[in-house]
């Protein structure tokens, strides 16, 4: 009789605004974390029923440093300088299940100069959050598969972004911050001014 060996799951942690959790796992320190975002939109009323509707969101990560900003990943730059963040691609409509846009971080090859990495999300066709349904973003361990982190991205509003979380260095390890901070803007680059508090 062959024996099976189960891998202990670690149970995805379902974080609240402002919460912090260790990136830290038993056997060993994460490497390869990737965060994804998801989201649909919002049913319109028609004369004939509901029909769907198409919302451009963008992800982005900021690479932060004491002394500000040091690069930024959005669908017009997928790579970071140094090659350690990168952007999967952009994602137009919101279509399907899962993540629609993912950004992918190499946590050993992040320079040491770098403190933080910000993660947000900007309506580049301008609607708002009250368009937009089931918005989340997650955290995966890469090499596993295994989801560590969901932050449910709230229940609509009338911004056009928002600063979500941050990945950030603490006594030798990484720790995530659910931020969950609403903005305006149709880049990432609207949103820089909000970013650079979370250095």
């Amino acid at each position: 009789m062959a024996i099976v060996e189960r891998r202990r799951r670690t149970v995805a942690v379902s974080m609240v605004k402002g919460q912090r959790i260790s990136l830290e796992k038993s056997g060993g320190a994460l490497t390869l974390v990737r965060m994804g975002l998801g989201w649909d939109a919002v049913k319109k009323k028609g004369l004939f029923g509901k029909r769907e509707q198409e919302i451009d969101l963008d992800a982005s990560c900021v690479l932060l440093t004491a002394d500000g900003v040091a690069d930024v990943i959005y669908f017009g730059k997928l790579t970071s300088d140094d090659g350690s963040v990168q952007h999967t691609g952009d994602n137009r409509t919101g279509a399907g299940d899962g993540d629609d846009e993912s950004v992918v971080v190499d946590l050993g090859r992040v320079p040491e100069q770098v403190t933080a990495l910000v993660f947000t999300v900007s309506s580049f066709t301008g609607q708002t959050f009250d368009e937009v349904d089931n918005a989340f973003c997650r955290l995966v361990d890469e090499t596993t598969g295994e989801e560590l982190a969901r932050y449910a991205l709230g229940g609509g509003g009338g911004h056009t972004a928002m600063v979500m979380a941050r990945l950030y260095r603490q006594g030798g390890g990484w720790k995530m911050n659910a931020i969950g901070e609403p903005g305006q803007g149709r880049t990432l680059h609207d949103l820089l001014p909000a970013i650079a508090a979370h250095a």
